[in-house]
């Protein structure tokens, strides 16, 4: 298994998440709302471009729409192995994180 970076990580999974509507904007909007920080264009689209071409989501061109004044939006949606790479993500930290004590209470957040 490849390891993958936490933003390529993440975006994966807005990518997933969003599904249908998974284009620059709303992938930026979910990664800022699920990490409590500021995402900029560029931190999303590095990690889409090395998604693409690792062969984990592949893009497309929408429609013409008439709010985006008769442009297009690049859409983008996993391939079959972007979403094996998720479960192997997740399978990962599953088993990582249950080989490890609980967290001592004076190092947890009040």
């Amino acid at each position: 298994m490849r390891l993958l970076s936490r933003p390529e990580e993440l975006v994966l999974i807005a990518v997933w998440k969003l599904d249908k509507n998974a284009y620059s904007v709303p992938i930026r909007d979910f990664l800022n709302r699920i990490s409590a920080k500021e995402w900029s264009f560029g931190s999303v689209y590095d990690p889409l471009n090395r998604l693409e071409k690792k062969g984990l989501l592949e893009s497309y061109e929408s429609g013409p729409t008439k709010v985006r004044g008769g442009r297009c939006k690049r859409m983008y949606r996993l391939t079959a192995a972007g979403l094996r790479e998720l479960e192997d993500v997740k399978s990962l930290q599953l088993a990582v994180w249950n080989e490890v004590p609980e967290l001592a209470p004076e190092f947890q957040k009040a």
